[in-house]
């Protein structure tokens, strides 16, 4: 089913703070004006020294620091620890992540060079680096009392082609990942869900891999012909769902007409006997309590660093 927009549902994000990976130019960009438009403030993390000019752009129009840059690596812990820290001092805090950053380089891999550095790169950007800002952005929200995550998947989530075989792996990923955060919650009132799966999006993003070893893809003939996704549609998707507080582990494709949520796999019959649905409502009882004790071990153990790093 195709959802009616309703980026209405979200008109002020007044006094709230959001941290955007990926914020410097295309999806990532758009979103921050958004964000802007509704009132937020927010922290660009990107390795494009483009971030500066954005935010100062931001801090122009509005005649007042509504913005900040940092150059951040996502695959890096220490790059995601300070952006997040660094939203904490400009601006009190974290309400809303947007993990966006992602790379396209050797999405198409299956015969590309034996190279381990070339080979990990995209699943350290856009899978496990999704993953590493996604648990800082949790600490800091927790200490906040709760906040919004939206992961940045792609239809290549779901779909494949054999030009983004690593690409398609990786985003698969994402939404594996984000499936797996339902019970955030009930733990530190966080929400974690894809909100945009975007089929083909009219940006640069995938220009620099048309070609592989100097031979033009003869997959981008076809997708030169594939109609693209209007910004204002994943924009919808991004504000539907930070405006809908029932909203967890969603995915929600982003299509030229608009966009349409995909449902949940259920567990196939043979799975659920008596004795299992009964280990599962055990195991459910007991599963909040003990994501909390860890939850309260990983926040001390962030604020203990914190501090050792200041008196250094």
């Amino acid at each position: 089913m195709t959802l009616q927009s309703s980026s209405t549902q979200v008109t002020s994000l007044e006094g709230k703070v959001a941290v955007v990976t990926g914020g410097s130019s295309g999806i990532g960009n758009a979103v921050c004006g958004e964000l802007i438009k509704r009132g937020a403030k927010i922290v660009i993390g990107d390795i494009s020294d483009r971030g500066h000019e954005v935010a100062a752009g931001y801090n122009r129009e509005a005649g007042k620091k509504v913005a900040a840059f940092l150059y951040t690596d996502v695959s890096k812990y220490d790059d995601n620890k300070a952006l997040f820290q660094l939203a904490d001092s400009e601006f009190g805090g974290v309400d809303i992540a947007i993990l966006n950053a992602g790379t396209c380089e050797n999405a198409d891999s299956i015969f590309t060079p034996l190279d381990d550095e070339l080979e990990e790169r995209i699943f350290n950007v856009n899978a496990i680096g999704m993953i590493k800002s996604s648990k800082v952005a949790i600490l800091h929200m927790a200490k906040r009392g709760g906040g919004s995550i939206v992961c940045t998947s792609s239809a290549a989530g779901l779909y494949s082609a054999p030009a983004l075989i690593a690409y398609a792996a990786t985003k698969h990923a994402v939404l594996g990942y984000v499936k797996s955060c339902t019970f955030l919650p009930e733990v530190c009132n966080v929400r974690c869900y894809t909100s945009v799966c975007p089929s083909f999006v009219d940006t640069k993003f995938m220009d620099n891999v048309k070609t592989v070893d100097g031979v033009p893809d003869p997959f981008y003939d076809f997708v030169d012909k594939v109609p693209t996704v209007p910004m204002t549609v994943i924009i919808d998707g991004v504000f539907r769902y930070l405006g809908d507080n029932s909203a967890n582990g969603e995915t929600v494709m982003a299509f030229p007409i608009g966009i349409e949520a995909v449902k949940a796999t259920e567990w196939h019959r043979s799975l659920l006997t008596d004795d299992s649905l009964k280990a599962q409502d055990i195991y459910l009882k007991k599963a909040i309590p003990h994501y909390k004790q860890q939850l309260s071990r990983a926040l001390g153990r962030y604020e203990k660093e914190q501090k050792e790093r200041s008196i250094k």
